[in-house]
């Protein structure tokens, strides 16, 4: 049974998933004039290298065509989201698939140097 945050927060996405069926999420999406929908995503850990390159380059129309449902594409140009509305957005779908941007399960250092002297 999962007892911290991290293992409710990945237990939730696992079972919202399952749920779904369709590998996607259903995450807020804050429109511009504050309205808040529910869209259907992709997880943040599903997201493919076109998409990151969409987003990094500032196309946020390409962005959110790789990795929205496409029937919730218009959904987002009619809420014509702000850059807040986007990061709260990036941040909810990172969570529901079970990771925190920013944050990496990458190997860590080891205690030992490895230059051979």
């Amino acid at each position: 049974m999962p007892t911290t945050k991290k293992e409710l927060d990945a237990a939730a996405a696992q079972e919202a998933e399952a749920e779904a069926g369709d590998g996607y999420v259903t995450v807020p999406l804050a429109g511009f004039d504050g309205v808040t929908k529910d869209v259907r995503t992709l997880p943040a850990t599903r997201w493919r290298a076109s998409a990151i390159r969409a987003l990094n380059q500032g196309d946020m129309d390409g962005f959110f065509e790789r990795v929205l449902h496409e029937d919730d594409y218009e959904l987002y140009e009619e809420l014509d989201p702000t850059a807040e509305g986007i990061g709260h957005f990036a941040e909810a779908a990172s969570r529901a698939g079970g990771d925190d941007l920013g944050k990496s399960s990458g190997s860590s250092r080891s205690g030992r140097s490895t230059r051979r002297r």
